[in-house]
């Protein structure tokens, strides 16, 4: 904020400082994969950095990857004999909520802090400081604990540390939320971490409920002494708030197909024609399933249009001028539910009218499904009678939206 003064010919501008904040985008993506239909999980697509992007192996044999981020602490004062550097990281499950900017709908994603590291510099080699030779041996003997390669309970090792004279970078597995502390054992008259590295856990909602689009939401954790991210009470950051940017990426696939030649469709009865006039019996039905392969992600709706007065009845016409109704029956694969719950089958639909959702439990790729065409029995009594003969034609449109 800007505050503007003026007055005898003199102008004062005044500015209130800004609060800093670090931010970093968290982003995760769904698209179902073919070649694994049951695993409905968000991918991480967020590049590494810090110590997992310098030391890959010891990541990825820990399923485990980290961020790093320009947040340096510096000591307030010298550290003294005793003096403890107090790592506390918010290693609880946390919540916020993501929203779809398009359909307004949210979901509750869950992320914790799952290690932290850095690397810490030192006014002076730290075999300087300890008297010794060697600068690993400088490292160990300058802490109570140890060197930092190996972390204070109740974190955990994590893999691999490095050094020079005056440096050493660590991470640190952070199982619970409590203070991990390393004790110094000689007086260092200076020191600084250098950058904040962090890895983290998600919980992400069930993706095959969630609509197409991007999900959005931000986690604030603050920084500093009695902060969620603290060094204790002698390590002062030089950023006070940290906000975690998430993006989930929902991309879901919808996809019916026909088979060829399957968008024409003809009716007859079970057995075909020459069955019934064979022996002479009227037709008890006339229909035909025609299937389809359906390839569906998330939630859907379906919804008939053709030449009706309403209701589940669909005209066709002839050339002389006569007509007859027949009705439409969705049959769904296997692992779909319907609106009552259950499996979807021979389910009536209705003239301009929605049904669903539908839910699939996991991601069917080319599943097949169908659609039954068949003439109500009041029709077939119509038609069927001595010296009557007629060709009936007609469209009927099914139309499936993922935005159910």
């Amino acid at each position: 904020m800007k505050r503007l003064t003026c007055g005898l010919g003199l102008c004062l501008v005044m500015a209130t400082p800004a609060i800093e904040a670090a931010s970093r985008e968290i982003r995760a993506l769904f698209q179902p994969d073919s070649s694994q239909p049951n695993k409905n999980v968000f991918v991480n697509k967020t590049p590494n950095s810090g110590y997992c992007a310098t030391y890959p192996a010891q990541c990825s044999d820990n399923n485990m990857f980290s961020i790093q981020l320009p947040v340096r602490f510096n000591d307030i004062r010298t550290l003294k004999p005793n003096d403890s550097i107090d790592v506390r990281v918010p290693a609880n499950w946390r919540q916020l909520t993501v929203t779809n900017a398009e359909t307004g709908d949210a979901e509750m994603v869950e992320v914790r802090i799952i290690g932290i590291g850095s690397q810490y510099v030192l006014s002076d080699a730290a075999y300087t400081l300890t008297g010794e030779t060697d600068p690993l041996e400088g490292h160990r003997k300058l802490w109570a604990e140890g060197s930092w390669v190996n972390a204070s309970a109740p974190c955990l090792y994590s893999g691999v540390g490095a050094y020079g004279d005056n440096r050493y970078r660590f991470f640190w597995k952070a199982p619970v939320e409590a203070a991990c502390s390393k004790t110094a054992a000689f007086t260092i008259p200076s020191m600084y971490f250098d950058t904040l590295d962090f890895a983290y856990e998600l919980r992400t909602p069930n993706p095959l409920r969630m609509s197409s689009g991007l999900y959005t939401g931000s986690m604030t954790y603050s920084m500093g002494p009695s902060g969620d991210f603290s060094l204790g009470p002698l390590m002062d950051p030089d950023d006070g708030i940290l906000n975690l940017d998430f993006v989930l990426d929902v991309q879901h696939t919808l996809k019916v197909d026909l088979p060829p030649g399957g968008n024409r469709v003809v009716l007859e009865p079970e057995g075909g024609w020459m069955r019934w006039i064979d022996s002479g019996k009227k037709p008890i039905k006339i229909y035909r399933d025609q299937i389809f392969y359906l390839s569906a992600s998330s939630r859907f709706k379906v919804m008939m249009l053709c030449n009706s007065f309403g209701g589940p009845r669909c005209n066709l016409r002839s050339p002389k001028g006569n007509s007859t109704e027949v009705i439409t029956q969705l049959t769904l694969p296997a692992g779909i539910t319907g609106p009552g719950g259950g499996d979807v089958k021979l389910l009536q639909l209705q003239y301009n009218t929605w049904v669903g959702p539908f839910q699939p439990s996991v991601y069917q790729d080319r599943k097949v499904g169908s659609l039954r065409f068949e003439m109500p029995k009041d029709a077939i009594d119509f038609l069927i009678r001595p010296g009557f003969s007629d060709t009936f034609t007609g469209n009927i449109t099914v139309i499936w939206d993922s935005e159910a």
